[in-house]
């Protein structure tokens, strides 16, 4: 479909919209002369401003492909505030179809493990060089994006509750602190994305800058805010709201044990490529500030400031 839009296939580097000997107008590949003119077959100024006009449609292609992406993942956050919290939404992590105890393991190990798998995959700088060259770097980001927010999706609708309640909050005060736990762990989630490059971490910068024909640079590595208090400020967002609830059952029990231990396994295997990503910076910084639990007491400040100094590229997967 990209190359029907007007992505052409000549040599092609990057996905920058440049080629080896030849560039596209309007979907159609044009030769340049040696003195710098068009070898167009005779095609004057005339038409010049129709060919610019054409050519807009395909970089507006992928850009509307990241705009529906990132307005399913808006969706999806959307929901799991819901099926976490099993409020508002028709499916919770307390609610659905109700099967035998052991069905409802196999389902849930299922479903989790479908989503974990390729969520942490498709991150991998391993995997993106495969897979760009199939799908092209600038959608490269949104495509992840949309996998994980599809897989999500999956995980809501088979979900399969576990009866019995592990605790339950009798009074008052214990129930709205954990409901204003259970929400500051969202708002720390969304906040986080913002303090680094929420837009770039979930593919609108990268299809921007290919629709209006500028360069991508990946964004710097920078440590704001809650970034000097762990190094993964949104994984800990997460844990904080799949555990605190004013009833946990044992389905909530388990999706919170299983998306944690995927969670630490993620960042250690994040971490891993940092380091060979950023190096030395990200070595001082991981040194002056803990990963997911926050330090009691003074951090190793001079660490900090040396890591922020550096200007490197952070890794974009959380």
């Amino acid at each position: 479909m990209l190359t029907e839009a007007g992505f052409a296939e000549p040599t092609f580097h990057g996905w920058t919209g440049y080629f080896t000997s030849s560039y596209t107008q309007g979907g159609r590949i044009t030769a340049r002369k040696p003195g710098g003119g068009d070898n167009t077959g005779g095609v004057g100024r005339t038409d010049g401003k129709a060919r610019d006009q054409a050519g807009l449609t395909p970089r507006a292609v992928p850009l509307a492909y990241g705009v529906a992406c990132y307005l399913i993942f808006l969706a999806t956050f959307v929901y799991a505030i819901g099926f976490v919290g099993d409020f508002l939404v028709p499916r919770t992590i307390d609610s659905g179809p109700r099967v035998p105890t052991a069905e409802a393991l196999i389902v849930e190990m299922l479903l989790l493990g479908l989503f974990a798998v390729p969520h942490s995959v498709m991150a991998r700088p391993g995997f993106k060089r495969r897979w760009t060259r199939l799908v092209p770097p600038p959608v490269e980001r949104s495509t992840y994006v949309l996998v994980s927010s599809l897989l999500l999706g999956l995980l809501f609708w088979g979900w399969r509750p576990l009866p019995g309640v592990v605790w339950d909050a009798r009074g008052s005060m214990a129930r709205t602190a954990l409901w204003g736990l259970y929400s500051a762990g969202w708002l720390i989630v969304l906040i986080s994305t913002f303090l680094i490059d929420h837009f770039d971490l979930f593919g609108l910068r990268q299809v921007y800058l290919y629709a209006t024909g500028r360069p991508y640079t990946p964004p710097p590595f920078r440590t704001p805010a809650l970034y000097q208090v762990v190094r993964h400020p949104i994984m800990l967002g997460f844990v904080v709201a799949f555990w605190a609830t004013p009833t946990m059952t044992w389905g909530h029990l388990l999706f919170a044990v299983l998306t944690t231990a995927y969670i630490l396994i993620g960042v250690r295997l994040e971490e891993r490529d940092l380091r060979v990503l950023i190096g030395d910076s990200y070595e001082a910084y991981s040194r002056g500030v803990p990963m997911l639990v926050p330090r009691i007491g003074r951090g190793d400040h001079e660490a900090i400031r040396t890591a922020s100094g550096e200007s490197s590229a952070r890794s974009p997967n959380p």
